[in-house]
């Protein structure tokens, strides 16, 4: 025999109504996390695959494209630049003496093009892979094997301390402002991005470029490691080369005139 609280034909008892109806809130809160779970992950997707990063922008997709929109918005500056330059001209009233003078400034600060004997210096990252060259050297580490920004940094001063009448990096004219950063393997130079190898190209008289090159103590700890290591180096005389006039924008903090 059983009573009305054991049968299933009679029904649950109310006591035992209260004991199950917890387990079903919980159950039922379960339920709405797990959709809202879902919902959030559609709608983070997209119709996309949001384990993977493939279709997703990486940082370094995002600095190349704005590398190459630098360049077009500085080649776009150029152009106006010289547009300006040509409507200036054709109202200019001002004396020969003046215009020369103009011109020899613009020269001095890089915004024409100059036209000379040219001394290049490229250097490049060793192999990944480089074991040392000569004997009693240790194995190297990975911050050996690659270009620093002192590196570049050095060549650019011992050009200018050579007598250089103008510098390019890459593909750019260096100015008063120009700085020369390097964040991990990579140069940034006035708002552009650039892999090795790196070539420094600089007008003046061949010989004492060279000659500071050589004198220069930084470039001769960096030649240590060349020969160590296997670090590019190469010095070339380019005969008559013409780099291009700083056409970008000009932040200047303080300014004093010219004497």
């Amino acid at each position: 025999m059983s009573n009305s609280a054991d049968s299933p034909g009679m029904g649950t008892s109310p006591a035992r109504k209260r004991r199950w109806r917890p387990v079903r809130v919980l159950t039922v809160a379960v339920f709405a996390l797990a959709g809202l779970i879902f919902f959030t992950s559609f709608n983070t997707a997209k119709g996309t695959n949001i384990r993977t990063d493939a279709s997703l922008l990486k940082l370094s997709d995002l600095i190349e494209e704005r590398s190459r929109k630098n360049g077009d918005l500085e080649e776009s500056n150029g152009a106006l630049r010289q547009d300006v330059d040509s409507l200036v001209g054709r109202q200019d009233t001002g004396t020969k003496a003046e215009g020369d003078r103009l011109t020899e400034l613009e020269k001095r600060a890089g915004t024409r093009k100059l036209t000379g004997d040219a001394v290049s210096v490229t250097l490049n990252d060793a192999p990944p892979d480089a074991t040392p060259k000569l004997p009693g050297y240790p194995e190297p580490q990975p911050n050996d094997l690659v270009i620093h920004q002192q590196d570049l940094q050095a060549v650019v001063n011992a050009l200018w301390n050579g007598g250089a009448e103008g510098i390019k990096v890459m593909d750019q004219r260096l100015i008063s402002t120009s700085a020369v950063r390097c964040v991990g393997n990579t140069l940034i130079l006035q708002g552009r991005v650039y892999s090795p190898p790196y070539k420094i190209t600089a007008i003046g008289d061949p010989g004492k470029l060279k000659k500071a090159l050589t004198s220069s103590p930084e470039i001769q700890n960096y030649m240590l490691y060349v020969n160590a290591y296997g670090l590019g180096w190469k010095v070339k005389d380019d005969g008559a080369v013409t780099l291009p006039g700083y056409s970008g924008t000009v932040d200047l903090h303080q300014a004093e005139p010219v004497g």
